[in-house]
């Protein structure tokens, strides 16, 4: 098996790096049943970026991300237990950091434990079928509902956004650049981004879903992408109203199972998911190093 090269650390990917990254978390995925890079991880292979990239030969053999003290990594089936994670560890550099693991793989504990890191944050994926009945859930008094309209809305979304998340490490820091990010994903529906609007025209909560195509063996999903409510509304209900809401839209489209991703420690959320009948699907793992 060829060495271990020195990593090479990039601002930017080129178009064919771009490629190798995404073949690598294919090959990944198949061998581990799970995609390797979160959403925002494959978004930033376009962007300007920290990207540090491992090699064996001329092969592309582990590469991992970071971004404000967090990252993601990840090593191809082929080549590892070659000392590629640990070079893409020691690339990343000392002091406090994250990294994502995506599905709750012994391996992958034992590589962080021996690597000084320990297991600190649990995001759980959940699923329901939307073929089960859902409960009629009404909106509080003087709430109507609304599709996002781009070009008009961002402003007063990130606002809203950004007090629903206040406490949460990524998505209370959502940027104007974020969020258009996403505007331009061939994904992105604006009538399936759904605003809560009070009487006096300011946004109240929001639920923003997101259609997943089939990837055998799992069929299309419809995701509960983000769910928020303005923490001063102090609207009883309206998160769980939203919820079903963005669950029905889904299911006139013609999906027939909705995900999301949720903290294991947000008790509240948990609860809320647990009653509209979502279970436990898969876990990911931030494990941190102080």
């Amino acid at each position: 098996m060829a060495m271990v090269q020195p990593v090479r650390a990039a601002d930017r990917l080129s178009a064919s790096e771009v490629d190798d990254v995404l073949a690598l978390a294919a090959a990944a995925s198949a061998a581990d049943g799970v995609y390797p890079l979160s959403e925002d991880a494959v978004l930033r292979l376009h962007g300007a970026g920290s990207h540090l990239l491992s090699y064996a030969g001329d092969r592309l053999a582990g590469y991992a991300v970071l971004a404000d003290g967090s990252g993601e990594l990840v090593v191809h089936p082929r080549f590892r237990r070659s000392g590629h994670g640990t070079a893409l560890l020691a690339a990343a550099g000392s002091g406090p950091l994250a990294f994502w693991a995506h599905g709750d793989d012994p391996g992958a504990s034992a590589f962080a434990t021996r690597n000084g890191f320990r297991r600190a944050r649990v995001l759980w994926q959940m699923r329901r079928s939307l073929l089960e009945p859902l409960p009629d859930i009404p909106f509080p008094d003087g709430i109507t509902v609304r599709a996002f309209r781009p070009g008009s809305d961002e402003q007063a979304w990130l606002d809203i956004n950004a007090r629903a998340f206040a406490h949460h490490p990524e998505q209370g820091r959502w940027t104007l650049d974020d969020l258009r990010a996403r505007e331009n994903e061939p994904w992105f529906d604006a009538a399936g981004f759904l605003l809560a609007v009070a009487s006096d025209g300011s946004l109240a909560g929001f639920h923003w879903t997101k259609v997943h195509p089939a990837s055998p063996p799992d069929p299309a999903l419809g995701e509960i992408y983000v769910l928020g409510v303005d923490p001063d509304g102090h609207r009883r209900g309206l998160g769980a109203a939203l919820s079903v809401a963005g669950l029905r839209h889904l299911a006139a489209a013609g999906l027939t199972v909705s995900n999301l991703y949720v903290d294991e420690s947000n008790e509240g959320a948990v609860k809320l998911y647990h009653g509209l009948g979502f279970q436990v699907h898969k876990t990911d793992i931030s494990y941190q190093r102080p």
